[in-house]
């Protein structure tokens, strides 16, 4: 049987190469995006290639009701939903007190609200039937506090925690929740957020060997997999329990600043 995964943010970035990856398997997909032109053009190339289905959903995730909508787009088209990949989302650098109130609000309704609205409209339809699988894309910033991107990584904190517990509740079905939390990737991220002039982007991962790992770890049921991230970043993970917090905090904002580059 065909699966179908709705990929959300998969006009770029490690969303396209999770909707690639998928057709490659056979699977059918639904694309959700803010760029029209560049979902028709990803669905004309994935149809050609491997003889699939793919719908085009242009949405902006940041209104108030997308994702009933995008709910309401599939119910009415009969389509079955077996993977649901939370990927979009958006950061921005900068000292909160500087930067403007109205991005932040965005990302928060982007990065946390669509993300969690999606996960409620389609979570009953999977315990009903009792199969599915969801994977949130976090980051490593959701492992600690982030001076110049606060809000950022204080959304993507949310992320990790809110698809830890709910993938909890399910452990007595056969839906899983995967959190999938990269370091810093190769996508138009780095150039829309500012990151791309930071010490964090000298070296990054390639978007297509990130999606892979997320893609293969929601298949697993895995609860979390980290992607992506160098020696130096690992070790430092694994010190982030054992590292004062303001010693911590100084570090975070040191590798985030423009500046230090």
């Amino acid at each position: 049987m065909k699966k179908t995964a709705l990929i959300t943010g998969a006009s770029s970035g490690i969303g396209k190469e999770f909707a690639k990856i998928h057709a490659k398997t056979g699977g059918n997909l639904v694309i959700v995006a803010r760029s029209k032109d560049k979902l028709l053009q990803l669905k004309e190339e994935l149809e050609k290639e491997y003889g699939i289905h793919v719908s085009v959903i242009e949405k902006d995730l940041t209104e108030k009701n997308a994702a009933q909508e995008i709910y309401n787009f599939v119910k009415y088209s009969k389509i079955e939903i077996d993977y649901l990949i939370n990927n979009a989302g958006f950061g921005g650098i900068g000292k909160f007190h500087e930067r403007e109130l109205k991005k932040d609000i965005n990302m928060i309704q982007l990065n946390v609200v669509a993300l969690t609205a999606l996960t409620h409209v389609f979570l009953p339809d999977f315990v009903s039937r009792n199969s599915g699988r969801i994977l949130n894309v976090s980051s490593t910033a959701s492992l600690m506090a982030g001076p110049m991107q606060a809000v950022y990584f204080a959304t993507k904190a949310y992320v990790t925690s809110f698809s830890n517990a709910i993938a909890e509740e399910l452990a007595d079905t056969n839906v899983t929740v995967t959190t999938l939390m990269p370091g810093a990737t190769e996508t138009d991220f780095g150039k829309t957020s500012g990151m791309d002039k930071t010490i964090l982007f000298k070296n990054t991962a390639d978007a297509k060997s990130v999606a892979k790992d997320g893609y293969d770890a929601m298949l697993n049921g895995d609860l979390d997999v980290i992607s992506g991230v160098t020696f130096s970043q690992k070790v430092m993970m694994k010190a982030i329990p054992f590292t004062p917090k303001k010693v911590l905090l100084k570090q975070v904002k040191k590798m985030q600043n423009p500046d230090n580059n």
